[in-house]
């Protein structure tokens, strides 16, 4: 296995590590990642970034879900996600299985659109897309500082998720 695959399969088990941790804390706390579904079943609309704070570096223990907005960015709670995409936060909390081989992989925010960060900070996750043969444009994107971010549109705009 070459040194690059070794360190992606490094932080994928990390990743998926401190998202169980999140998980079970959650758990623990009585709090939960994914409240009651809506009562409406409108999908929020994203709006482009337009500036962005900086976040403390990623550690190696496992961080809480961030629960303060980051400037530049509308917010929405994970109830008022579509439900296939509780669906992808209920997998990540629980490490997978996940039905897409590209879901934990290394997102490069090429676009720009979410804060800078070093590469390996963000991973992306399919949210399953009705009526779609193949992976959709709705993703979930995850940040090493417990940000979770939603894109409906192809990473061409985001919104933070943010706990009740």
């Amino acid at each position: 296995m070459s040194p690059i695959r070794r360190r992606c399969a490094r932080m994928r088990s990390i990743t998926l590590l401190r998202l169980t941790l999140l998980a079970l804390s959650l758990a623990l706390c009585g709090c939960s990642l994914l409240p009651t579904p809506p009562t409406s079943a409108q999908t929020p609309t994203a709006r482009v970034a337009t500036t962005a704070s900086a976040l403390p570096p990623p550690t190696t223990q496992a961080t809480p879900l961030l629960t303060q907005p980051i400037d530049g960015f509308d917010t929405i709670t994970p109830d008022q996600l579509p439900p296939q995409a509780r669906q992808t936060l209920a997998l990540i909390a629980q490490g997978g299985p996940f039905p897409y081989r590209q879901d934990g992989q290394v997102f490069q925010n090429r676009e720009r659109q979410l804060p800078r960060h070093p590469s390996g900070y963000y991973h992306e996750y399919t949210v399953e897309t009705p009526g779609s043969d193949d992976r959709g444009a709705r993703r979930i994107i995850t940040g090493a500082a417990g940000e979770i971010f939603y894109t409906n549109d192809h990473y061409v705009s985001f919104v933070q998720v943010l706990p009740q």
